[in-house]
């Protein structure tokens, strides 16, 4: 592993963009620290008039933002060397800094709510400049039935802390204290079953150490499952206690009404998933012949149904290859995209201390960055086209909007980087050099099917069945917990797939459960990325058009208008089996390429 100074200067990011050192960095960190406390002058005085209103906005921008470029600098440093202890105190601090700031600037939405009715209409009506607020105020009022008197959100308020207890309290348990009992691999050798190799372990070939492994996992969650069933039961319970006292009908209404999402878009998403199960039942039935398998048991999900070329791709090559699939998007996106790779965006590679994974991050009014640990296989490929997807949809927004608005919802955050990932699958396929690599492509793309479009419905139905049971007042105990999610398995996995008993347990270990309600926007969001790519590949420049006025939205509409905008409406299920279509026409290929 080499060190952070063995690294290429050009194959790091240009973190002196943000700020030329350290010291720069100190100076706008006390210049806040200093302002902070002065936006309480605002407090108090919103009835005063627009002017007082709009200065209250502005300020509260200007200090946002500058937090934003302090906050990301501090961490970005840090994950470069997490082992570094300057960085560890600067991000300490900037963390600090930033729980400061959200606390002076907590009552402006309470006082917002709190004006006479048409108030604030009256102020934009009088003041032009508050104009650019109109869609943030709308949106707080819009809510205003669902919130209480004063003394009421202050109780609901106090008790934040108690509400996050059942989620910490798993994270605690399923990080800190879970061990899995160790397996054997072909040689004898033990090999510890961890969270971070647990899918690894179920991509190899020998069968028996992933059955082996797939018992190790789950056997230990059962014999925790009264505990975490009652974990899980407390956390479902104070999510329905906040949405009833808020008046909503539900708590998936109270999950989905921060983004302005209707249930019924969650429903069709789960509707049109049902009337596409009998392709995943196919898939599953090709999976067990390409295996060759008798009986093909869950533990038998993940591993490639093809041969892995095992090719290296040098970053300079992936750089040709995300440019070249991501031609449809047209010469004003392919040049942004060498700006990035050529003007300090991105930190490729590995080193000592760097933190793992990838992402896309930056401030307001400086280019994004990605974060990369680049080990030069097919998939590093798909990650540089994923958070670039990130990054180009951060610089579009940021590029057109205004600080309030430049941050996009979660419901359309995975739209632009699986769109890229679309997109160059399907090039890649298209210019396949011979059918035994075309057919591991369309196996990688069928997978991203099963386990983002299939896989996360099938958690949003669990979670919409559990806590419908609690709000209905049924016990959610460890053998009601686990029949459910058996059931569910068996019918999206259908006959071909022996459902092992032991699968019943893994509602247990599914982090986001203690995000009620998040999980279905990745199948969301990859149905519409998939409709947006087939658009763009089918209709050219027009559609790209549409496409970059949803990139270049940010937050300035609510998430379905914008990908309305964009030519994909979601609260029509014809985005999902649209996306469904995909999968058959690529199932069809593969049962072709591999005569079965």
């Amino acid at each position: 592993m080499r060190t952070r100074e063995e690294i290429p200067s050009e194959y790091k990011w240009a973190i002196e963009d943000l700020y030329e050192n350290d010291e720069c960095w100190r100076e706008d960190y006390e210049r806040l620290k200093a302002d902070i406390p002065g936006f309480a002058r605002y407090q108090g005085r919103l009835d005063e008039g627009a002017g007082v209103l709009f200065a209250m906005q502005r300020a509260c921008d200007e200090l946002n933002m500058l937090a934003e470029k302090v906050y990301v600098y501090a961490n970005q440093r840090l994950h470069e060397n997490t082992d570094n202890g300057v960085y560890q105190n600067l991000a300490n601090l900037s963390q600090g800094l930033l729980v400061e700031l959200s606390q002076a600037c907590a009552w402006v939405e309470p006082e917002l709510l709190a004006l006479p009715e048409g108030t604030i209409e009256g102020y934009l009506e009088e003041n032009p400049e508050l104009s650019v607020y109109r869609q943030y105020f709308e949106n707080i009022i819009r809510q205003k039935t669902h919130v209480l008197p004063k003394e009421q959100e202050a109780l609901l308020a106090s008790l934040g802390g108690v509400a996050e207890s059942p989620k910490d309290i798993f994270s605690m348990f399923n990080n800190a204290d879970l061990r899995f009992p160790p397996v054997s691999g072909a040689d004898g050798e033990q090999i510890e079953v961890t969270h971070g190799n647990f899918i690894t372990l179920m991509q190899s070939g020998d069968r028996e150490l992933r059955r082996s492994a797939f018992q190790s996992l789950y056997s230990t969650y059962a014999s925790w499952r009264n505990t975490l069933a009652a974990t899980y039961r407390a956390n479902v319970k104070q999510e329905v206690f906040f949405a009833k006292a808020r008046k909503y009908g539900s708590d998936l209404e109270a999950a989905l009404d921060g983004s302005h999402i209707p249930v019924t878009v969650y429903d069709n998403l789960i509707d049109a998933v049902h009337g596409a199960l009998p392709l995943l039942h196919r898939y599953m039935g090709l999976r067990k012949k390409l295996l060759g398998v008798e009986e093909l048991h869950l533990y038998d999900v993940y591993v490639p149904m093809t041969e892995d070329p095992g090719e290296k791709i040098p970053f300079e090559e992936a750089k040709r290859i995300v440019l070249e699939g991501l031609a449809p998007l047209g010469e004003e996106y392919l040049g942004l995209l060498r700006e990035g790779f050529t003007q300090g965006w991105i930190d490729v590679c590995e080193n000592q201390g760097k933190r793992s994974g990838a992402y896309s991050w930056g401030a307001y009014g400086m280019h994004p960055y990605v974060l990369l640990n680049y080990q030069e296989s097919l998939n590093d490929v798909f990650t540089l086209a994923h958070e670039m997807g990130h990054a180009l949809h951060s610089w579009y927004s940021d590029e057109n909007q205004p600080y309030i608005y430049a941050g996009y919802k979660i419901f359309v955050a995975e739209v632009a980087s699986t769109c890229n990932e679309a997109l160059l699958i399907r090039h890649l396929i298209d210019h396949a050099e011979d059918s035994s690599r075309k057919a591991y492509l369309i196996n990688y793309l069928l997978e991203q099917f099963r386990t983002t479009l299939y896989r996360q419905t099938m958690f949003a139905e669990f979670e919409k069945i559990t806590h419908g049971l609690e709000e209905q007042g049924e016990t959610l105990s460890a053998d009601r917990l686990c029949e459910i999610y058996y059931d569910l398995n068996c019918q999206y996995f259908g006959e071909e797939t022996t459902v092992d008993r032991e699968i019943g347990m893994e509602w247990a270990r599914i982090p986001h459960f203690y995000t009620p309600f998040y999980v279905y926007q990745y199948a969301t969001g990859f149905s519409a990325a998939m409709a947006l790519s087939a658009r763009i590949l089918r209709e050219g420049e027009t559609a790209v058009m549409d496409y970059k006025r949803f990139l270049k939205g940010g937050s300035s509409q609510y998430p379905l208008d914008l990908l309305h905008m964009a030519g994909v409406d979601m609260e029509r299920k014809e985005p999902v089996e649209e996306a469904l279509e995909v999968f058959k026409y690529y199932l069809d290929e593969m049962e072709e390429l591999t005569g079965q």
